[in-house]
This record gives C-alpha cells, sequence and structure tokens, in this order.
C-alpha cells in the first residue's frame, strides 16, 4: 500500500465543512426549549409524519420548482430518507407475486440492487440503456413490445398468497426506478421529452415509476465564478404526472417523488419525503411499520422543521452548498481536461456540451484498452486512491443493457476538498498512464 495521503473520489457525501453544524445547533435548541414541539417530537407522531414539516416541505417546493399549482401538504409524506422509503414503496405497493418487472436504468446507483431483492425481486430487474440525456425510453419501449403478454415469473405462486390489493393500498405491475436529474452515478439529467414519454409509458403498463430527485438542488453554471445564471429546474416526472394528457389515470397516479436532506445536511439527519397523490401518500402513510413504530425520524423532523422556518436551510443551500459545489465540480473537470483527456479518457456531464450540470458526480470513461478493475486496484495501491469502479453500477443479472461498463469510473467531488481533487485527478492519470505504457 502507498505511504501517500488517502485519496477518497468514491464516497457520495457531503463533506464535514458542508455540514450546517451551528444551524442544527440552533435549530434543536429552538425545537426543544418549545414545549410543545418537544412534547409532540418525543411523540411517535402522525402516520404521514409531523405536520408543520410537511407544510413547510409544499411550500417550498412550490417555489423552488415555481409551479402553476400549489403542493399541499396532504401530497407529502415524511419519511426516513430516499433507500427507507424506497423498502416502505415496495412493502406498500408491490408484490412479487403480482409485480412482473424491475426497470433500471444501467449504470444505476449501486445499493438500490438489494433493497429490491430483500422485497423479493431477486433476478427480477432489468436494465435500460442511459446515455447523455438520461434513460433510454425508446429502448424501454422496444424491450416492453417483446414482452410476452404473460411472465412465467408471475401466477405461479405455488400455493402462496399474494397481497390483499385492499384499500387504500395498490399492486402495481411494473417499476420503473430512476434518478432523472444530475444521477448518480452518471451525472446526467433525462431531457423533458423523455419524462414525459417515460410517464405515458408507465400509465400504459400501470407502472410505478420511483424516482430518487435527492439532487435537484444542487444545479452548478457553467464554471466557478461565472456570471451566467443557473436554469430553472426541469419539472419532475411527478409533476408531469400530474398535468400530463389531463393527469393521471387514477387517484395513485404512476409517479413518487422520492426527496432526502442527506446531500443537503448531513447522511445522519435521516429525513426525507415523499410526494406523489393524496392516495398514494395516504397508503404510504399506513405501512405497517408505520403504524406500529411512528412516523419516521420524528423527533429530527422537529429539527429540519425550524431549519426552514428560520430560512437556514434555504441559505445554507444557496450560498455555501450551490457555490461550493460549483467550485468543486469546475475544478474536478478543469484537471480532468488538463490531464486525462490527452490520456485518451472522456467524461459526462461535459459543461461544453450541456448547461445541466451539477450533483455528486462526474462519470468517465477510459481508453478502450484499459480496464475499470485493473485501474481501481492499481489506483489503491500504488496512489492510496479509492474511485469508483463502474461494474459496481450494472444491474444484477444476465441481461445487460449493452452498456459497456467495464471502462468506465465514477468520481465523487463533493467529498474531497479542491486541493485534494487535484491531486487525486494528477493520482490517477499517473495510473492510466503507466498501464497504457506498460
Amino acid at each position: 500500500m502507498s505511504c501517500l495521503r488517502s485519496i477518497d473520489l468514491f464516497r457520495g457525501w457531503p463533506a464535514p465543512e458542508l455540514v450546517p453544524v451551528d444551524s442544527f445547533k440552533e435549530a434543536a435548541v429552538q425545537a426543544l426549549s418549545d414545549i410543545t414541539v418537544s412534547n409532540d417530537g418525543f411523540g411517535y407522531g402522525p402516520d404521514e409524519g409531523y405536520m408543520p414539516l410537511r407544510e413547510k416541505i409544499a411550500r417550498w417546493l412550490t417555489q423552488f420548482y415555481n409551479l402553476r399549482e400549489a403542493i399541499t401538504s396532504n401530497r407529502i409524506c415524511i419519511t426516513g430518507g430516499a433507500s427507507q422509503n424506497l423498502s416502505r414503496i415496495l412493502e406498500v405497493f408491490s408484490d412479487p407475486l403480482q409485480t412482473k418487472m424491475i426497470w433500471l436504468a444501467e449504470p444505476t446507483y449501486h445499493l438500490v440492487f438489494q433493497i429490491f431483492e430483500d422485497a423479493g425481486f431477486y433476478g427480477r430487474m432489468k436494465a435500460i440503456p442511459e446515455d447523455e440525456f438520461g434513460m433510454d425510453v425508446c429502448a424501454l419501449e422496444r424491450v416492453l413490445a417483446e414482452l410476452p403478454s404473460a411472465d412465467d415469473n408471475v401466477g405461479s405462486d405455488d400455493g402462496r398468497t399474494r397481497k390483499p390489493c385492499k384499500s387504500p393500498r395498490k399492486i402495481y405491475q411494473h417499476m420503473i426506478y430512476c434518478v432523472p436529474s444530475f444521477s448518480n452515478p452518471s451525472g446526467t439529467t433525462m431531457t423533458i421529452s423523455r419524462r414525459e414519454s417515460l410517464v405515458r409509458i408507465a400509465r400504459k403498463l400501470d407502472a410505478l415509476i420511483i424516482c430518487d430527485d435527492v439532487y435537484d438542488f444542487l444545479a452548478f453554471s457553467e464554471t466557478a465564478g461565472s456570471s451566467k445564471p443557473v436554469g430553472a429546474p426541469l419539472p419532475r416526472l411527478v409533476d408531469i404526472d400530474r398535468h400530463l394528457d389531463g393527469g393521471p389515470l387514477d387517484s395513485f397516479g404512476n409517479v413518487v417523488s422520492n426527496g432526502s436532506f442527506s446531500k443537503l445536511l448531513a447522511p445522519g439527519c435521516r429525513v426525507g419525503w415523499a410526494e406523489a397523490t393524496e392516495s398514494f401518500v395516504y397508503a404510504l402513510s399506513q405501512a405497517g411499520q408505520t403504524k406500529s413504530g411512528g412516523a419516521p425520524s420524528h423527533l429530527m423532523s422537529t429539527f429540519v422543521n425550524e431549519l426552514l422556518k428560520s430560512n437556514s436551510l434555504q441559505q445554507h443551500i444557496s450560498t455555501k452548498l450551490v457555490p461550493r459545489g460549483r467550485q468543486r465540480f469546475s475544478c474536478m473537470i478543469s484537471s480532468i481536461r488538463e490531464r486525462l483527456v490527452p490520456l485518451g479518457v472522456t467524461f459526462m456531464p461535459d459543461p461544453e456540451r450541456t448547461d445541466l450540470v451539477g450533483g455528486y458526480y462526474v462519470w468517465l470513461k477510459l481508453p478502450i484498452t484499459l480496464h475499470a478493475d485493473r485501474v481501481c486496484q492499481e489506483a489503491l495501491e500504488r496512489q492510496n486512491l479509492l474511485l469508483g469502479n463502474g461494474s459496481l453500477f450494472a444491474v444484477p443479472g444476465r441481461d445487460s443493457s449493452g452498456v459497456d461498463l467495464h471502462r468506465s469510473l465514477r468520481l465523487c467531488f463533493m467529498w474531497e476538498d479542491e486541493e485534494h481533487l487535484v491531486e487525486g485527478v494528477s493520482r490517477l492519470a499517473i495510473v492510466i498512464e503507466n498501464l497504457l505504457t506498460s
């Protein structure tokens, strides 16, 4: 192992200096000093979560997305973060004996695979290729057209009992998982036309689109210090489902937006939200774990509510998180252009090709003669450099989307500071150059 200081370009966390510790302290004191708030916070809480936070999130999202129709609190359910809520969504709205398939963009966030497997969908995840414009919706349509009318994996229950589809629940026939904006791992953003097409497909398929909308607030302009304004955020799929072609086909709709404060405040916060139709949100809140254990992260929800109430969260995002993220992204891109592009490396998102940059990640494609396994091994052993191996983000199973991930790397720019981002890219350049000339 190299004696060099470790540089971690794999960890997808906000750096400690990006966590608003002082604001958290003030919010906690405010919440705990008000006996009406603290008494509520120390209890189990209502099934849908802390009402003041639901109301503030609804107003915050309405303003941020500049929506023509305001979001109401009845469309918001408090969660324990995007991952916890994904598991809860599957508990309530899917059944391995009735839900036919899970469709995922490839590459995709690698830690969701076990969540789907734990819910009974081992071997039932199918990859759809992703390009620089997001999930290839046309490819999804082609695959769906080739599916048999009856799926051998569904309906043969071997004596097992299907979940009852009783009120207030619904069991969807398919699930589609995606990260539409600044995707993990590729950093790409799905275009509006593809978002609309995906909603139409979901309606035709009786599918639920589960959107991890966790990076939407982290949009950057082209370069650090640029006067070029950050564009208005694209409409979420849940917004499109609300109005497209007259609105949802039933009271549950076909999209749920999974939000989280993990990338905005701190992963340990464990507070998030789901947004969907009122029927969907109510059904989600009636999950057995919530009925028994109470609203997720209820006490912490009172703290986050104070952050929104005082405008501390909004200021943290606009004055610290986005500017610092923009600087780090620009720093990494500049280093990649200088050190890696001359070696035959390509990357996305490229701010010279799109204004839609943001989030946490840059996605690299290695020269054709190199393999990500070897690059990651050499980087760790010789340069003490941790990288995201592209193979991690391949959907499990034999059916490939056709995307070659063995030559890909994910780099995170939100954990290390700018100096170490430059040093990390330089170390990666040394590894690649050595392998190309060996």
